[in-house]
């Protein structure tokens, strides 16, 4: 079974794990269960379809599977948006037409640059902390109070040299320290390894997200249980925390945008609810960056 496979059919395996026969409203199909969840004729009855043809999807088998079927499989298993997504992102890779760039398939991309209109429109954001990521969590681009927020994370030995983006995920899994910055470091982690997931059903022959992918999975035995989940999510829009060295706890609202005239980039941006402590320690951090000399992050 190819690699692209294995993903289909893991991903499928897990989804179907977590729905309960009462949950799919097949509560007298109970008695003596083996598997948990529901099972492969369950999933086909409730899809409309033959219990052939869905285990023959089960098995990584997208090529050719019709969007009306892959609806229909995604209601059975109750996806939610992101997952759904997901779905389609797995079955177009799988109708992918061309020649893979080498033996494995795999592609090295350009580097992503961001364009100067957006480091200005990142500048013009003085009270709130914003910056751009790719897909596979780099930080390409910060405005200063995003810069002096991230401070951490542009510091951590786990950035090989300065010319190298710092990484989220790197820092999140590698670094001691992200356990004392993110207060929630179980929800961080958990985002942190949807997004990958999310990014590589979306762009699986990026070489640069399988390296990352394989060298967390490698030094972390954490990252590759949670990889191996297939869990996935799109991060839009909730509430951070963080305990920054400098100023302390922080709980801020977020909104994330992709960035439509530059596929695989995202702005996001954090604010602090008015007249509250975050507030205050978010302006005692714009005022410690300034003190410090800090400058906007540039690609």
């Amino acid at each position: 079974m190819s690699a692209k496979n294995s993903e289909v059919r893991d991903f499928l395996v897990t989804r179907r794990a977590k729905i309960t026969p009462e949950q799919a409203g097949l509560s007298h199909y109970g008695g003596n269960r083996r598997v948990p969840g529901l099972r492969r004729e369950e999933v086909a009855m409730l899809a409309g379809v033959s219990a052939d043809y869905y285990t023959r999807v089960e098995k990584g088998n997208l090529a050719g599977v019709s969007d009306s079927v892959l609806d229909a499989i995604a209601g059975a298993l109750q996806l939610d948006e992101a997952e759904r997504v997901y779905l389609f992102d797995l079955a177009r890779a799988a109708n992918a037409t061309g020649r893979p760039q080498n033996a494995s398939g795999q592609r090295r991309r350009p580097p992503q640059r961001v364009r100067p209109v957006v480091h200005q429109i990142l500048d013009s954001m003085t009270t709130t902390a914003a910056f751009i990521r790719n897909g596979r969590l780099d930080i390409l681009a910060t405005n200063l109070l995003g810069r002096a927020l991230y401070s951490p994370v542009f510091d951590s030995p786990t950035r090989p040299s300065g010319a190298t983006p710092p990484n989220l995920a790197r820092f999140g899994f590698l670094d001691p320290a992200a356990h004392d910055y993110f207060p929630d470091y179980d929800k961080s982690c958990h985002t942190s390894v949807a997004i990958l997931r999310t990014e590589a059903g979306r762009d699986p022959h990026n070489r640069d997200l399988t390296d990352l992918v394989g060298e967390l999975c490698t030094r972390s035995e954490d990252f590759r249980v949670r990889w191996a989940a297939h869990d996935v999510r799109l991060h839009r829009t909730g509430t951070k925390s963080f305990r920054h060295p400098v100023v302390g706890e922080l709980t801020l609202n977020f909104e994330a945008m992709d960035l439509t005239a530059d596929a695989g980039l995202t702005l996001t941006a954090y604010a602090a609810a008015p007249d509250t402590p975050s507030a205050e320690r978010l302006q005692l951090l714009s005022t410690w960056a300034a003190t410090e000399g800090l400058v906007s992050a540039r690609d």
